[in-house]
Protein backbone atom coordinates (compact mmCIF):
# COMPACT_ATOMS: atom_id res chain seq x y z
CA UNK A 1 0.00 0.00 0.00
CA UNK A 2 1.31 3.62 -1.09
CA UNK A 3 0.80 6.65 0.94
CA UNK A 4 -0.17 9.55 -1.38
CA UNK A 5 0.08 13.57 -0.57
CA UNK A 6 -2.18 15.70 -2.43
CA UNK A 7 -1.67 19.33 -0.97
CA UNK A 8 -4.50 21.76 -2.09
CA UNK A 9 -5.25 25.11 -1.83
CA UNK A 10 -7.29 26.79 0.12
CA UNK A 11 -10.77 26.99 -2.19
CA UNK A 12 -10.74 26.87 -5.79
CA UNK A 13 -9.21 23.56 -7.10
CA UNK A 14 -10.65 21.82 -9.39
CA UNK A 15 -13.07 19.46 -7.81
CA UNK A 16 -12.76 15.98 -10.49
CA UNK A 17 -8.85 16.71 -10.66
CA UNK A 18 -9.09 15.84 -6.83
CA UNK A 19 -11.87 13.48 -6.42
CA UNK A 20 -11.71 10.96 -9.45
CA UNK A 21 -8.01 9.82 -8.50
CA UNK A 22 -8.80 9.79 -4.50
CA UNK A 23 -11.26 7.18 -5.22
CA UNK A 24 -9.67 5.09 -8.06
CA UNK A 25 -6.51 5.60 -5.36
CA UNK A 26 -8.52 4.48 -2.64
CA UNK A 27 -10.07 1.73 -4.70
CA UNK A 28 -6.40 0.80 -5.64
CA UNK A 29 -5.92 0.19 -2.17
CA UNK A 30 -3.87 3.06 -1.44
CA UNK A 31 -3.74 5.25 1.57
CA UNK A 32 -4.26 9.29 0.48
CA UNK A 33 -3.39 12.43 2.96
CA UNK A 34 -4.29 15.32 2.21
CA UNK A 35 -2.56 19.07 3.03
CA UNK A 36 -3.84 22.75 2.98
CA UNK A 37 -1.77 26.24 3.78
CA UNK A 38 -3.54 26.22 7.28
CA UNK A 39 -4.57 22.70 8.23
CA UNK A 40 -8.15 23.46 7.39
CA UNK A 41 -10.50 21.52 5.15
CA UNK A 42 -10.30 22.64 1.91
CA UNK A 43 -13.09 23.82 -0.50
CA UNK A 44 -13.40 23.08 -4.58
CA UNK A 45 -14.63 25.96 -7.64
CA UNK A 46 -17.81 25.95 -6.51
CA UNK A 47 -18.79 26.79 -9.75
CA UNK A 48 -16.98 24.12 -10.99
CA UNK A 49 -19.82 21.83 -8.78
CA UNK A 50 -22.73 23.49 -9.76
CA UNK A 51 -22.03 25.16 -13.08
CA UNK A 52 -23.94 28.30 -11.95
CA UNK A 53 -22.88 32.02 -12.56
CA UNK A 54 -20.87 30.88 -16.00
CA UNK A 55 -24.43 31.99 -18.15
CA UNK A 56 -25.05 35.28 -19.09
CA UNK A 57 -27.47 35.43 -17.13
CA UNK A 58 -25.85 34.33 -14.02
CA UNK A 59 -25.18 37.61 -12.27
CA UNK A 60 -29.28 37.92 -11.66
CA UNK A 61 -30.45 36.09 -8.72
CA UNK A 62 -33.17 34.11 -9.76
CA UNK A 63 -32.09 33.20 -12.67
CA UNK A 64 -28.12 32.22 -11.68
CA UNK A 65 -29.49 28.18 -11.27
CA UNK A 66 -30.36 27.82 -14.77
CA UNK A 67 -27.64 26.43 -16.34
CA UNK A 68 -26.89 26.27 -19.96
CA UNK A 69 -23.13 26.39 -21.00
CA UNK A 70 -22.34 25.86 -17.01
CA UNK A 71 -23.58 22.31 -17.49
CA UNK A 72 -21.16 21.46 -20.02
CA UNK A 73 -18.15 23.31 -17.88
CA UNK A 74 -19.24 21.95 -14.36
CA UNK A 75 -17.97 18.52 -12.91
CA UNK A 76 -19.61 15.77 -14.51
CA UNK A 77 -22.33 13.52 -12.25
CA UNK A 78 -19.26 10.87 -11.60
CA UNK A 79 -16.94 13.82 -10.18
CA UNK A 80 -19.37 15.08 -7.99
CA UNK A 81 -20.10 11.77 -6.58
CA UNK A 82 -16.64 11.55 -5.76
CA UNK A 83 -15.96 14.78 -4.30
CA UNK A 84 -19.62 14.49 -2.62
CA UNK A 85 -17.79 11.16 -1.31
CA UNK A 86 -14.47 12.54 -0.70
CA UNK A 87 -15.18 15.93 1.55
CA UNK A 88 -16.79 13.44 3.83
CA UNK A 89 -13.10 10.92 4.26
CA UNK A 90 -11.48 11.80 7.08
CA UNK A 91 -8.56 12.58 5.39
CA UNK A 92 -9.91 15.05 3.50
CA UNK A 93 -11.11 16.44 7.08
CA UNK A 94 -8.23 16.99 8.41
CA UNK A 95 -5.92 17.72 6.31
CA UNK A 96 -2.07 18.39 7.38
CA UNK A 97 -0.24 22.22 6.99
CA UNK A 98 1.63 23.09 4.13
CA UNK A 99 4.86 23.53 6.65
CA UNK A 100 4.51 20.37 7.96
CA UNK A 101 4.57 18.07 5.43
CA UNK A 102 7.82 16.06 5.26
CA UNK A 103 7.66 14.30 1.93
CA UNK A 104 10.39 11.26 3.10
CA UNK A 105 6.45 10.16 4.81
CA UNK A 106 4.74 9.38 1.34
CA UNK A 107 5.76 7.39 -1.46
CA UNK A 108 3.90 9.57 -4.17
CA UNK A 109 2.82 13.07 -4.66
CA UNK A 110 -0.51 14.10 -6.66
CA UNK A 111 -1.13 17.85 -7.57
CA UNK A 112 -4.71 18.59 -8.94
CA UNK A 113 -5.37 22.42 -10.74
CA UNK A 114 -8.03 24.59 -11.20
CA UNK A 115 -7.63 27.56 -13.11
CA UNK A 116 -10.03 30.28 -10.83
CA UNK A 117 -7.28 32.88 -9.75
CA UNK A 118 -8.37 33.94 -6.17
CA UNK A 119 -7.59 30.63 -4.37
CA UNK A 120 -5.03 28.71 -6.90
CA UNK A 121 -2.23 31.52 -6.82
CA UNK A 122 -1.40 30.97 -3.17
CA UNK A 123 -1.31 27.13 -4.16
CA UNK A 124 0.65 27.93 -7.38
CA UNK A 125 3.29 30.17 -6.06
CA UNK A 126 4.12 28.36 -2.83
CA UNK A 127 7.73 27.77 -1.49
CA UNK A 128 6.88 25.20 0.64
CA UNK A 129 5.16 23.11 -1.77
CA UNK A 130 8.21 23.76 -4.71
CA UNK A 131 10.10 22.68 -2.42
CA UNK A 132 8.08 18.86 -1.76
CA UNK A 133 8.17 18.75 -5.35
CA UNK A 134 11.73 19.02 -5.88
CA UNK A 135 12.06 16.56 -3.31
CA UNK A 136 9.92 14.10 -4.61
CA UNK A 137 11.63 14.31 -7.82
CA UNK A 138 14.62 13.75 -5.77
CA UNK A 139 14.18 10.65 -4.69
CA UNK A 140 12.41 9.72 -7.92
CA UNK A 141 9.10 9.58 -5.94
CA UNK A 142 6.14 9.10 -8.38
CA UNK A 143 4.65 12.36 -8.93
CA UNK A 144 1.13 13.26 -11.03
CA UNK A 145 0.30 16.54 -12.04
CA UNK A 146 -3.13 17.50 -14.35
CA UNK A 147 -4.02 21.17 -15.67
CA UNK A 148 -2.86 23.75 -13.77
CA UNK A 149 -0.48 21.01 -11.09
CA UNK A 150 2.07 21.44 -13.69
CA UNK A 151 2.49 24.92 -13.55
CA UNK A 152 3.52 24.10 -9.80
CA UNK A 153 5.96 21.35 -10.79
CA UNK A 154 7.41 23.48 -14.06
CA UNK A 155 8.17 26.17 -11.14
CA UNK A 156 9.79 23.46 -8.71
CA UNK A 157 13.49 23.95 -9.07
CA UNK A 158 16.65 21.57 -8.64
CA UNK A 159 19.82 21.86 -7.58
CA UNK A 160 21.28 23.32 -10.83
CA UNK A 161 18.37 26.49 -10.55
CA UNK A 162 16.36 24.26 -13.31
CA UNK A 163 12.59 23.29 -13.19
CA UNK A 164 12.39 19.59 -12.19
CA UNK A 165 10.70 19.11 -15.65
CA UNK A 166 14.22 20.13 -17.83
CA UNK A 167 15.02 17.50 -19.18
CA UNK A 168 11.42 15.32 -19.31
CA UNK A 169 8.36 15.16 -21.07
CA UNK A 170 5.19 16.24 -20.12
CA UNK A 171 1.54 17.91 -21.38
CA UNK A 172 -0.66 20.05 -19.20
CA UNK A 173 -3.41 22.16 -19.90
CA UNK A 174 -3.19 23.11 -23.59
CA UNK A 175 -3.09 26.39 -25.23
CA UNK A 176 -5.95 25.49 -27.35
CA UNK A 177 -8.47 23.64 -24.59
CA UNK A 178 -7.79 26.87 -21.99
CA UNK A 179 -8.25 29.61 -25.29
CA UNK A 180 -11.38 27.63 -25.77
CA UNK A 181 -13.43 27.42 -22.23
CA UNK A 182 -11.61 31.44 -21.64
CA UNK A 183 -13.18 32.51 -25.28
CA UNK A 184 -16.59 31.06 -24.08
CA UNK A 185 -16.79 32.54 -20.65
CA UNK A 186 -15.44 35.89 -20.88
CA UNK A 187 -18.44 36.09 -23.12
CA UNK A 188 -21.08 34.00 -21.37
CA UNK A 189 -19.81 35.21 -17.74
CA UNK A 190 -19.20 39.12 -19.47
CA UNK A 191 -18.82 40.67 -15.37
CA UNK A 192 -15.80 38.33 -14.70
CA UNK A 193 -14.43 38.04 -18.25
CA UNK A 194 -11.20 36.53 -16.77
CA UNK A 195 -12.76 33.64 -14.78
CA UNK A 196 -11.10 31.16 -16.68
CA UNK A 197 -7.11 32.79 -17.05
CA UNK A 198 -5.35 32.23 -13.37
CA UNK A 199 -2.75 34.36 -15.23
CA UNK A 200 -4.14 36.91 -17.58
CA UNK A 201 -1.38 38.21 -20.68
CA UNK A 202 -0.06 41.56 -19.32
CA UNK A 203 1.30 44.58 -21.76
CA UNK A 204 3.17 43.71 -24.38
CA UNK A 205 2.61 39.79 -24.38
CA UNK A 206 1.50 37.61 -26.99
CA UNK A 207 -1.84 35.82 -26.61
CA UNK A 208 -1.30 33.12 -24.61
CA UNK A 209 1.91 34.01 -23.35
CA UNK A 210 1.06 33.65 -19.49
CA UNK A 211 -1.16 29.86 -20.43
CA UNK A 212 -0.47 26.66 -18.93
CA UNK A 213 1.20 25.52 -21.97
CA UNK A 214 3.56 28.42 -22.50
CA UNK A 215 4.91 29.16 -19.20
CA UNK A 216 5.67 25.25 -19.07
CA UNK A 217 7.11 25.02 -22.09
CA UNK A 218 9.45 27.55 -21.03
CA UNK A 219 10.72 25.78 -18.83
CA UNK A 220 11.66 23.11 -20.59
CA UNK A 221 14.52 22.16 -22.57
CA UNK A 222 12.90 21.66 -25.59
CA UNK A 223 9.69 23.15 -26.59
CA UNK A 224 8.90 19.74 -28.21
CA UNK A 225 9.01 18.64 -24.80
CA UNK A 226 5.48 19.53 -24.21
CA UNK A 227 3.35 17.14 -25.81
CA UNK A 228 -0.26 17.46 -27.06
CA UNK A 229 -2.41 14.82 -28.82
CA UNK A 230 -0.86 13.81 -32.49
CA UNK A 231 -2.94 14.31 -35.23
CA UNK A 232 -2.72 10.87 -36.29
CA UNK A 233 -3.83 9.97 -33.04
CA UNK A 234 -6.55 7.55 -32.75
CA UNK A 235 -10.34 9.22 -31.41
CA UNK A 236 -8.28 12.89 -32.17
CA UNK A 237 -11.52 14.93 -32.22
CA UNK A 238 -12.84 12.97 -29.15
CA UNK A 239 -9.57 14.13 -27.21
CA UNK A 240 -9.14 17.45 -28.61
CA UNK A 241 -12.34 18.63 -28.57
CA UNK A 242 -12.87 19.56 -25.22
CA UNK A 243 -16.49 18.13 -24.85
CA UNK A 244 -15.61 14.27 -24.15
CA UNK A 245 -14.50 13.07 -20.95
CA UNK A 246 -13.12 9.71 -20.18
CA UNK A 247 -14.64 7.37 -17.77
CA UNK A 248 -13.58 4.05 -15.97
CA UNK A 249 -14.60 1.95 -19.14
CA UNK A 250 -13.42 4.22 -21.71
CA UNK A 251 -10.40 6.33 -21.97
CA UNK A 252 -10.13 6.67 -25.69
CA UNK A 253 -10.92 10.93 -25.18
CA UNK A 254 -8.10 11.01 -22.83
CA UNK A 255 -4.63 11.71 -23.28
CA UNK A 256 -1.84 11.41 -20.48
CA UNK A 257 2.05 11.37 -20.72
CA UNK A 258 4.44 9.53 -18.47
CA UNK A 259 7.58 10.00 -18.18
CA UNK A 260 9.24 7.71 -16.00
CA UNK A 261 7.25 8.44 -12.57
CA UNK A 262 6.05 11.07 -13.79
CA UNK A 263 2.27 11.44 -15.14
CA UNK A 264 0.73 14.26 -16.53
CA UNK A 265 -2.22 15.12 -18.12
CA UNK A 266 -4.50 18.22 -19.70
CA UNK A 267 -7.65 18.67 -17.72
CA UNK A 268 -10.35 16.77 -16.42
CA UNK A 269 -11.31 15.15 -19.57
CA UNK A 270 -8.36 12.71 -19.06
CA UNK A 271 -8.76 12.28 -15.13
CA UNK A 272 -9.40 8.07 -15.18
CA UNK A 273 -6.36 7.46 -17.34
CA UNK A 274 -4.35 10.06 -15.27
CA UNK A 275 -4.95 8.57 -11.94
CA UNK A 276 -4.24 4.66 -13.42
CA UNK A 277 -1.11 5.54 -15.01
CA UNK A 278 -0.56 6.95 -11.70
CA UNK A 279 -1.43 4.10 -9.65
CA UNK A 280 0.68 1.65 -12.42
CA UNK A 281 3.79 4.23 -11.65
CA UNK A 282 3.22 3.54 -7.97
CA UNK A 283 2.79 -0.08 -8.18
CA UNK A 284 6.09 -0.16 -10.12
CA UNK A 285 4.00 -1.28 -13.68
CA UNK A 286 4.60 0.38 -16.76
CA UNK A 287 1.07 1.36 -17.05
Amino acid sequence: MAHVLVPLPRRDFDPSEAAVPWRILIQAGHRVSFATPDGQPSAADPLMLSGEELDPWGCVPGLRKLTAFGRLLRANAVARRDYAAMIEDVAFRSPLRWDAIDPSQFDGLLLPGGHRARGMREYLESPLLQSVVTACFAANRPVAAICHGVVLVARSLGPDGRSVLHGRRTTGLTWALEKSAWSLTRITRFWDPDYYRTYPDGPGQPAGYMSVQQEVTRALARPDDFLDVPREAPHHWRKTGGLTRDSDTDDTPAFVVRDGNYVSARWPGDVHRFARQFVAALEGLDG
